[in-house]
């Protein structure tokens, strides 16, 4: 490269977002919140690698889908040749994890899991290459129940997160023999009126002809809200499930509205299928998916189990928070150490790390590339950092075996400066800051 030309500027790859420092905040609000309610339903952590051989994808998925088609990035392994994928979904995954270590041997089990998710489609708000989910998946269980506490579970993150107008879709796409049966009526009635199907339903005809119903095409809606409703193909086993479902959810005022054109692309779901959608993020309105996927256990090679489960893209509900007004507070310490001189500098490392100890987040100021700082710097620094208190020490604190700590917050009566020795710093700290609440059991000191 000459000399004279200036290094082409690095960025991120496209679809694949940083999550800066200022956003961090709204999205551990987000993640905490999450976390606590799921647990609060007995739901436990689950972490399985963003690498997966890429036919467990491509069978659990099935191998005639958009996403094993044309999003997944797959690559061969440079090393042992091994096929690999960046995991597009959370469940083939679990499910893996589930089946390899044997985890339902001794009943069903609730997991929940979060992470990056990688599929190649053309980024736009709310979809982008990489992207973070929240999942929650209960394997072994059979009933209605199951179903309708998972929806429930997702109302009530709407409800603690402060957000509406997420309305609740439902539909049942019932078991194998039903869907057979009006996979076969499906096609007939789009061959049928075949001069109106655009080029994509003609490529799903006949490998895939339910995702024609998903069709966003104007020019097909009337056509396809003609089509044959999977709904009426329901008997038995398959309509009471439903019916338990609806009944649950209508017990506990949980409004919804039967989609009967609300399907599954992917080969593994049965029965219960349903979004939470919303209108304020444009095309892509789908906060929530989920449903029932007994077959899939089986199709791995295990016994037949039951399971349910919904995944829920971050990045969405992070925007319907901002739009909803929601903000949170920046990362905030509760107390700034500001030093001048290198005794005491070493002081404040110290007294740092015994504020610590008392359970105190603790900023200590450090050099900059423009120097040390000034007392009337670091000051400034103390203040933009949110602490509650400053601890100053400079040649005549050391001196004198104590520390200046100053409220940073409060009124101007509020914001006085009390001399504090050495010894009673911590204690000062915790007694302003913590008050009665503090547990003196819990503090751990280094030695």
């Amino acid at each position: 490269m000459s000399e004279n030309k200036k290094a082409e500027k690095i960025v991120a790859v496209k679809g694949m977002n940083d999550i800066l420092p200022a956003e961090a905040p709204l999205w551990e609000l987000l993640e905490n919140t999450t976390e606590s309610i799921l647990k609060s339903y007995g739901y436990q952590k689950i972490v399985t690698p963003i690498l997966e051989e890429t036919g467990l994808f491509a069978r659990a998925i099935g191998a005639v889908t958009d996403i094993v088609e044309k999003e997944m990035y797959s690559f061969t392994d440079s090393m042992n040749g091994d096929l690999l994928t960046l995991r597009p979904e959370g469940t083939a995954g679990t499910v893996r994890a589930v089946l390899e270590h044997n985890l339902v041997y001794d009943g069903p089990k609730r997991l929940w899991y979060k992470g990056p998710m990688f599929r190649h489609e053309r980024p736009q708000r709310g979809r982008y290459r990489q992207f973070f989910q929240f999942g929650a998946e209960a394997i072994g269980f059979t009933g209605p129940d199951i179903d309708a506490e998972l929806i429930m579970m997702c109302r009530r993150l709407w409800d603690d997160l402060g957000l509406e107008n997420i309305r609740l879709e439902l539909n049942s796409i019932g078991d194998a023999s039903e869907r057979l049966r009006h996979r076969a009526d499906l096609i007939a009635y789009f061959e049928a009126n075949d001069a109106t199907l655009d080029a994509e339903a003609k490529r799903r005809l006949h490998t895939n002809p339910l995702r024609i119903l998903d069709t966003k095409n104007p020019a097909m809606q009337e056509l396809v809200n003609g089509a044959p409703k999977l709904l009426d193909y329901l008997e038995g086993e398959s309509l009471a499930h439903f019916n338990g479902v609806k009944k649950i959810l209508d017990h506990n005022n949980v409004p919804y509205v039967v989609n009967t054109r609300l399907v599954r692309g992917i080969d593994y779901y049965n029965r219960t299928v349903f979004e939470f959608v919303t209108d304020e993020l444009g095309a892509q309105g789908t906060v929530c998916a989920g449903g029932r996927y007994d077959p899939l256990i089986e199709m791995f090679g295990g016994k037949p189990t039951p399971a349910v489960g919904f995944a829920m893209g971050m990045e969405r509900l992070i925007e319907l928070m901002k739009s909803a007004g929601e903000s949170a507070a920046p990362s905030q310490c509760d107390v700034y150490m500001v030093h001048q001189g290198e005794a005491a500098q070493m002081q404040a490392f110290v007294l740092a790390e015994r504020i610590r100890d008392a359970g105190l987040d603790v900023v200590l100021h450090c050099a900059a590339a423009s120097g040390a700082g000034s007392f009337k710097t670091q000051m400034k620094k103390a203040d933009a950092s949110g602490a509650a208190f400053a601890v100053i020490l400079g040649d005549d604190e050391i001196a004198n075996h104590v520390a200046a700590v100053k409220a940073m917050r409060g009124s101007a009566t509020d914001t006085q400066q009390a001399t504090v020795p050495f010894d009673d710093v911590v204690e000062y700290l915790v007694d302003q800051i913590v008050g009665d609440d503090y547990d003196h059991d819990h503090v751990h000191y280094h030695h």
